[in-house]
């Protein structure tokens, strides 16, 4: 039987969109499921203030009657003035392994792209950096942190058989934390935080992160400007997206350098690995989700870095080791073994370097790929 493809328009048409994606991974032993509550919300398009910048759609595959398969197209105007290139995204491509779905699904969401005049199509890309981006080419063997995604292995036949090609990769770490840092990372840390008159900040509460919170979010927007994908965030989508992952942060994982005037040099937040329990939460708090990530919060060996900011004229001048000392610190003391990086841009060198004083495997690699009309 022919794919339809169906556009998606009523609240029925995006629980299709949503659920399909817990249905496809079902049997998958490495796919971790997020919670289903945020994905609605990030489809709410009255609350989601993402929405007021972009463009987008989003479609359904069926063959046989079933969903088999869905995609979203985005248009973001403020990334296409800062690259000078007219190029759409596409993103949460998910489908069955058959060439005539994966087909209608992609010339679906390029024809689109070409009715709203762009002149091709990169992906997979989210609304922003700090949404999915890139499909996973290595490392399917792995569980992805919850600041990641995972996708079946036959996607990236289809996208080199549809004439996509490599735009970026995005590389994942995992790091074996040591027992004790060398002698001479403290005495670094003293000599750097003495010439620049930097210190650190610990929090133990979220109340205590709160007042730093408004520069948090501007820095980001100043520390990952030169990055593949990014653009400036509006406020009401900054506050949209730390307001998402706020409440869940455990604040001793929080890590802030202050200048001499206090203003924020660098930030670096991770959490306690929820990959596991949120696998066996699939998808729910309740009635037992919330319990299997209480207790990954409390009793864990694993720690997911989720994101690091640094002023860019200060980004050489040694802040990450700085935040890095830090949460050795509050890891080690709660007895962390290893770390999971989130993905990292490949030319993100600043970045990489930063685990070259480790024991660490780069273990996953993920795609953005790039096709021209």
């Amino acid at each position: 039987m022919a794919v339809t493809i169906k556009k998606v328009e009523t609240k029925a048409d995006v629980k299709t969109f949503v659920e399909f994606l817990y249905k496809h991974y079902a049997d998958n032993e490495y796919w971790v499921a997020p919670l289903k509550s945020g994905e609605y919300k990030t489809f709410d398009r009255e609350n989601n203030p993402v929405f007021k910048i972009c463009d987008c759609e989003m479609w359904l595959a069926y063959k046989d009657n079933e969903c088999v398969g869905r995609v979203c197209g985005i248009i973001i105007p403020a990334w296409i003035k800062k690259i000078g290139e007219k190029l759409a995204r596409l993103t949460r491509i998910e489908f069955i392994d058959d060439e005539e779905v994966a087909d209608a699904l992609f010339r679906t969401v390029e024809d689109w792209a070409k009715s709203k005049g762009m002149d091709g199509i990169v992906g997979p890309l989210g609304f922003s950096n700090l949404d999915q981006s890139a499909v996973l080419i290595e490392g399917h063997e792995w569980l992805p942190s919850i600041a990641s995604n995972y996708q079946w292995a036959y996607y990236q036949k289809h996208f080199d058989r549809l004439g996509y090609v490599k735009e970026m990769d995005w590389l994942e770490f995992r790091i074996t934390f040591p027992e004790q840092l060398p002698e001479k990372a403290y005495r670094v840390a003293d000599m750097i935080k003495a010439r620049y008159g930097l210190r650190s900040v610990e929090f133990n509460s979220l109340e205590e992160i709160q007042p730093y919170r408004e520069q948090v979010q501007h820095l980001y927007n100043e520390a990952f400007a030169g990055l593949y994908g990014t653009y400036p965030l509006p406020d009401d989508v900054l506050t949209y997206y730390f307001d998402k992952y706020f409440p869940n942060l455990n604040p001793r994982y929080v890590k802030i350098i202050l200048d001499k005037e206090d203003k924020i040099a660098g930030f670096m937040i991770a959490m306690p690995s929820l990959s596991k329990a949120m696998k066996k939460a699939n998808g729910s708090l309740f009635p037992f989700g919330f319990i299997h990530i209480l207790r990954a919060k409390k009793h864990n060996d694993e720690m997911d870095l989720m994101l690091t900011g640094i002023r860019p004229e200060l980004q050489k001048m040694g802040v990450s080791a700085l935040l890095m000392n830090d949460l050795w610190a509050t890891a080690h003391a709660d007895g962390i073994k290893y770390v999971e990086s989130t993905g990292m841009i490949e030319n993100n060198h600043v970045a990489i370097q930063m685990w070259k004083s480790f024991e660490s495997i780069q273990h996953k690699r993920k795609r953005c790929y790039r096709k021209m009309f």
